[in-house]
């Protein structure tokens, strides 16, 4: 059996490796077109940064170590560039001889990445630019920051970055850029950095870069650059010495659609359940190839390293099932759910799932939840707040989606979201988790189990919420708003044309409330809760604020950053 396999790192190297200990005797040929076939892409900001100190440590696997203990014939300088289905063979160029050969393959795995968009190009006497992908790119902006001066155009000693981009490489090109003591500037198109989150949860990414002195230019993207500068759309220019290209990726397919295999709506390279492409003996495998979603059962692209080494698994476990090596059929692959997670400076920020957004775009029925709890134990040192925000489908309790926040904690309450995602488990059977607890690792309850115990609540009728972007329609229809929080916290901070009366004053206070439909609210909505529950029990018709103070503050902070009320957002 002859398989060669296009393209290296997570996909392609796990389907390698997964082939070669399923079939000791089965050619295997990996074809890359760059020096590195094997290395830790979600490292390389990190390098920038300092952060890890030794550039060899990026480099998993050499085509030497992987001859040795795979062995695997790994071409790196070599570049695929024609598929011959019915002669089932590939034309691969050598780079550096600039010869092309013909290799015959009985099976074909497609692990070609995904290419930046419209790249900038590099512009004589202007800021030097650089995508932040490969080896390559960072070996380009390692030598920049080394070795280029400061110079007239960034003002001061300091040298100047911008960022393009907000997502997740933009981010962490900022945060390791400022860790190398450069001014930086992060342009980006959308309202606000990282375009998944929801507003009033981007609220708190704003709040840590700004902390951080990075300067945010929203809403407008990179127009030209020269010796000056960056020009930006807005008709602003930004002083730089170093361009970092962030602002997304597309499917690298054109060799597959060039050999006429199916490409889906997404762009990317269409597959079956078990990673074969529209030519059953092609497989596709990673950034380049499109996955299903878990919440529309639609195509998708996911650009995940977890994804592409798990298909790339299952692409060799078809292979070897095939030729018999394998007794049991491999199973489906798993629609994906988009868990993912980025540091931003100290915040971790994690998502899974839609957002409220999305789900509003699509028309698609959904109940929000907010809350703020603490990642362990407040009476032990060191608690630090999470900011969480569940979607969930009202006919169903299925939970759509999630977003978490914190400085401590976020990334174990996603994963556990994720997973009960997956496993079907509705948002109120969140509270019946039985989940680790320690008072320095968590609470007695702990913060997936108080979002289930909210969504039950919701679901069962207990208690009615509304949003923070609805409260200003609702006021304008005459509702009154009931703040129940302590009268320092008032004072610290309230709705405008709101009332005051705290929950433990509420009893003795009710025939003094307005007459008509009441909204209540605390900090981050528990004491909200108990103020609702008081007031129903009197006969009033009220809600509470889901997330309380902190979710609408945050929620308007930032629409009046953006200079875009959420109204017209939706």
């Amino acid at each position: 059996m002859r398989v060669i396999i296009i393209g290296g790192v997570a996909g392609g190297m796990s389907a390698a490796t997964r082939l070669r200990r399923l079939d000791e005797s089965a050619e295997i040929i990996v074809i890359e077109q760059g020096d590195y076939v094997s290395f830790a892409n979600c490292g390389l900001p990190y390098y920038v940064g300092g952060v890890i100190t030794e550039r060899q440590s990026l480099l998993l696997q050499t085509p030497e170590s992987l001859r040795a203990r795979f062995a695997l014939d790994v071409r790196t300088r070599h570049q695929a560039v024609a598929i011959d289905r019915d002669a089932q063979t590939v034309s691969i160029r050598d780079t550096r001889m600039g010869t092309i050969s013909h290799e015959a393959y009985d099976h074909l795995i497609l692990a070609t990445g995904a290419t930046p968009r419209d790249a900038f190009g590099q512009i004589e006497g202007g800021p030097i630019v650089s995508t932040l992908r490969t080896i390559d790119d960072v070996d380009r902006i390692t030598l920049a920051l080394e070795e280029v001066p400061s110079t007239a155009r960034a003002a001061g000693p300091k040298k100047r970055a911008v960022v393009a981009g907000g997502g997740f490489i933009g981010l962490e090109a900022v945060e390791n850029l400022v860790h190398r003591g450069l001014d930086v500037t992060l342009v980006q198109h959308g309202v606000h950095p990282l375009s998944p989150l929801d507003p009033e949860m981007a609220a708190l990414v704003v709040d840590e870069l700004s902390a951080r002195c990075v300067d945010l230019r929203m809403r407008t993207s990179v127009k030209s650059m020269d010796a000056d500068g960056v020009h930006l759309g807005d008709g602003t220019t930004v002083p730089a010495d170093i361009v970092i290209d962030a602002r997304g990726v597309r499917p690298a397919a054109s060799i597959a659609t060039d050999a006429g295999l199916a490409a889906g709506p997404t762009g990317g390279i269409a597959v079956d359940a078990l990673q074969r492409t529209s030519d059953p003996r092609i497989f596709a495998v990673g950034d380049a190839v499109e996955k299903i979603d878990a919440i529309s059962a639609e195509p998708i692209l996911v650009t995940m390293a977890g994804l592409a080494n798990r298909h790339g698994r299952t692409a060799a476990d078809v292979i070897a099932w095939e030729h018999g090596l394998l007794d049991d059929r491999p199973d489906d692959a798993v629609p994906a759910v988009g868990t993912a997670i980025v540091g931003v400076f100290d915040l971790a920020v994690a998502m899974v799932g839609w957002s409220e957004r999305r789900l509003r775009d699509a028309g698609r029925a959904h109940r929000v939840i907010h809350a703020h709890p603490a990642d362990h134990a407040t009476y032990y040192p060191g608690s630090e707040r999470l900011t969480m925000k569940l979607l969930v489908e009202p006919d169903t309790d299925l939970i759509l989606g999630a977003q978490v926040i914190g400085r401590s904690g976020a990334d174990k309450r996603i994963d556990v979201i994720a997973t009960a995602m997956q496993a079907g488990l509705t948002a109120s059977q969140l509270s019946r988790l039985e989940l680790a607890y320690a008072p320095q690792l968590g609470s007695a309850k702990d913060p997936v189990n108080m979002l289930g115990y909210i969504a039950d609540n919701a679901a069962t009728g207990l208690t009615d919420s509304i949003q923070w972007h609805e409260l200003e329609d609702a006021m304008t229809a005459g509702a009154s708003v009931l703040d129940v929080r302590s009268a320092a916290e008032q004072e610290s901070g309230a709705i405008p044309g709101s009332i005051h009366v705290s929950v433990d004053e509420l009893r003795s206070k009710i025939d003094d409330l307005p007459p008509g439909d009441l909204i209540v609210h605390c900090q981050v909505g528990q004491r909200g809760h108990t103020a609702a529950r008081v007031l129903r029990h009197h006969g009033r018709t009220v809600r509470n604020l889901s997330g309380g103070y902190l979710t609408w503050h945050a929620g308007v902070r930032m629409s009046d950053l953006s200079g875009i009320r959420e109204k017209e957002m939706a």
